[in-house]
């Protein structure tokens, strides 16, 4: 979400850890993190453990998060605006089975999403029909706009397959407890134009999937 799309601290938290990482310097081109807490003395309790282990961020690497903090406000909202639109796109489209994404009302945390947050952020992720892991993996690897990556939070569009990539290493058992289906797609939408997007997605359904649908008389 950023702090741009929610406020933890406002919420009640005491403690917010950041990966900048992410949207904070949304570039993809510095790996660190931030600690934000509600009050002096736990301050200075973080303070005297991040100089003890020594974890602080090279004054390039700091420069190049403030450079990318600066534009944070004007990505999230054009982020947020298109994710939403291509949410709403997959969640009409005939080969997808669900979409997760909590800027819609079909979501179960729609309410309390919108009760928290100014956006409803980037990341998407949906399971296609007849949960196909095959299906999964040659989409992921079919799309032009969206790279295929782990990496989320970036100014560039992201497509990932947790099974076979960020959850890898979990069994088929904790997977499926967890509710990771093996179609699970995971989009991270950068501030490419929605329109472009969302043909980049057409044309990957229609090329991937049309010879499955259209056996089954859905396309």
């Amino acid at each position: 979400a950023s702090p741009v799309l929610q406020k933890p601290i406002q919420l009640g938290a005491d403690i917010v850890v950041h990966s900048t990482t992410k949207y904070l310097n949304g570039h993809s081109d510095v790996i660190g993190g931030a600690v934000i807490v509600n009050s002096e003395a736990l301050g200075e309790k973080i303070k005297f453990i991040q100089n003890a282990t020594g974890g602080i961020l090279g004054p390039f690497d700091s420069w190049l998060t403030l450079r990318g903090i600066e534009t944070l406000a004007l990505r999230m909202e054009k982020i947020s605006a298109s994710a939403l639109r291509v949410a709403k796109y997959l969640e009409r489209h005939e080969a997808v089975e669900k979409v997760f994404y909590p800027g819609l009302e079909s979501h179960p945390n729609h309410a309390l999403a919108k009760s928290q947050q100014k956006y409803f952020g980037g990341v998407i992720s949906f399971t296609l029909k007849g949960d196909s892991m095959d299906d999964a993996i040659r989409f992921v690897s079919s799309t032009s706009i969206f790279h295929l990556t782990d990496s989320a939070g970036g100014v560039k569009s992201s497509i990932s397959h947790p099974v076979s990539m960020s959850h890898k290493a979990m069994s088929a058992e904790a997977r499926q407890k967890a509710g990771v289906k093996n179609s699970l797609i995971r989009l991270s939408v950068g501030i490419e134009h929605a329109d472009d997007l969302i043909a980049d997605l057409e044309q990957t359904f229609s090329t991937v999937l049309k010879k499955q649908f259209s056996a089954a008389g859905k396309l």
